[in-house]
């Protein structure tokens, strides 16, 4: 019901915090909690996207063969699954210190929120933007004790980033939002505007990231990292504009999951590279 692999959008920048926070590694053990918490995270999220919404994906072609609607996962499975999530992150997130402990409430309401967005507010893709946005300042929090400037730039740039991108993916239900009474930007102005604010939400995190990359003194690895997530943005776009949906599936899934390894990528050498040097 839940593709493991689609944490990729998240995770790698949960690792990217953690690096920068710790000014290389941090301990074995805040990583593993990390990785804990945010498969927790996500399942949860998702599963209970998916519980909320199955009589909506069940009345639309584009979903109705996922798991729920078409009978290969029972509710009672889902619900089960969406309790072992929340146990799993809320206990993650005691062993990643006080202050991620004392925020669980605040990341469940955002995680858990989102699904029931755009029932009353065109603005849902902001809210799975700030969704995302949790996994580097939760990371951060966890090596560091507190958030600091630079997770607030990291985190800025996932929150636009997903929110231009899931715009992107809600062109595919412009009509059958209309027809629901479901709230979206592509419903509520269409196309066309729809794609101008993907585009500059997305201008707006390859500002934020560079704004990071300023405050972290970054070198030549993440500069080149960011020029390559630039060219995918870029690409991103192209793909789909003037609304053509052909390639969504590319555009969304296959782009977007390099983004974040991409940019891990580059934090990870230049930290082997100031080891090498010392």
């Amino acid at each position: 019901m839940i593709k493991f692999e689609h944490t990729v959008f998240a995770l790698p920048f949960a690792f990217i915090a953690a690096l920068a926070a710790a000014q290389g590694l941090p301990p074995w053990r805040t990583i593993f909690w990390i990785v804990v918490a945010m498969v927790g995270a996500r399942t949860a999220a998702m599963t209970f996207n998916r519980l909320v919404d199955e009589p909506l994906d069940a009345d639309n072609p584009r979903t109705r063969e996922r798991a729920l609607p078409a009978g290969r996962v029972s509710r009672f499975a889902a619900w089960m699954m969406l309790g072992s999530a929340l146990l799993l992150f809320g206990f993650a997130a005691g062993m990643l210190g006080p202050l991620a402990w004392k925020l669980t409430p605040v990341a469940l309401l955002v995680l858990l929120g989102y699904s029931l967005c755009k029932r009353f507010t065109n603005w849902s893709h902001i809210v799975l933007g700030l969704a995302l946005a949790g996994a580097p300042l939760g990371a951060w929090i966890a090596v560091a004790g507190r958030p600091e400037a630079p997770a607030w730039s990291l985190a800025l740039g996932v929150l636009t980033w997903a929110a231009g991108f899931d715009i992107l993916y809600a062109l595919q239900d412009e009509r059958f939002d209309r027809e629901q009474g479901l709230h979206s930007l592509p419903a509520r102005f269409g196309v066309v505007p729809s794609l101008w604010i993907s585009r500059c939400l997305h201008l707006l995190a390859l500002s934020a990231w560079a704004s990071f990359n300023f405050q972290m003194r970054a070198h030549l690895f993440p500069w080149l990292a960011w020029g390559a997530v630039a060219a995918i943005l870029v690409r991103e776009q192209w793909l789909v504009r003037a609304g053509n949906l052909d390639r969504i599936d590319h555009a969304f899934f296959t782009l977007n999951s390099l983004i974040g390894p991409i940019f891990f990528l580059g934090y990870l050498l230049e930290w082997l590279q100031g080891l090498s040097s010392v």
